[in-house]
């Protein structure tokens, strides 16, 4: 019998598509799972790489996984092509409807392109136990990602306020790097 679990060269090659036909794949469970799950997932994974790689290293590697899932995210399911306030009027929708979390934009400076936005009721980290510290660099690279397919500029973004160090929402700060 031939094994059909051979190794696919393509497997661990993240491409859009091969995220699948989920509504197809899942019938009767349909699209949507509780954030319980994502957090299970997302968590469990973070503690092996912080044991493996260190805590610095696995926050990195968090945020370049961020990074490629923002600028595919941006790619396949958000319109490039528009002006900035439709896009943000775009992403904060696309960003409530998949349940992501609630965007606002706080502060854009049109001369250096720096931003200041938040997001509530986040996948990552809303209703956790606060242990004062940023927990979100998952979301510091998917934010980078979007920025970066929309604007063709590179983006340095980080949290500088979480739910996990007392705040009600996430802050994030993104500097753009001309």
């Amino acid at each position: 019998m031939e094994n059909v679990f051979k190794k696919n060269e393509t497997h661990n090659k993240f491409a859009w598509e091969n995220l699948g036909n989920i509504e197809e794949g899942r019938g009767d469970l349909g699209t949507e799972m509780p954030v319980l799950v994502y957090r299970l997932m997302q968590f469990t994974m973070l503690d092996i790489l912080t044991r493996t790689y260190g805590p610095d290293k696995a926050n990195d590697l968090f945020r370049d996984a961020g990074f490629l899932a923002g600028t595919e995210f941006a790619k396949n399911a958000l319109d490039l092509t528009c002006d900035l306030d439709t896009f943000v009027a775009n992403l904060q929708k696309a960003l409530a409807e998949l349940k992501i979390g609630i965007l606002r934009m706080e502060a854009f400076d049109p001369e250096t392109g720096n931003l200041i936005l938040t997001v509530g009721e986040d996948l990552d980290c809303s209703g956790l136990p606060i242990t004062n510290e940023t927990v979100c660099s998952y979301d510091e690279g998917f934010i980078a990602g979007i920025l970066e397919a929309f604007t063709g500029t590179k983006y340095d973004v980080r949290e500088i306020d979480c739910w996990a160090n007392g705040d009600r929402t996430c802050r994030f700060e993104g500097l753009a790097m001309n």
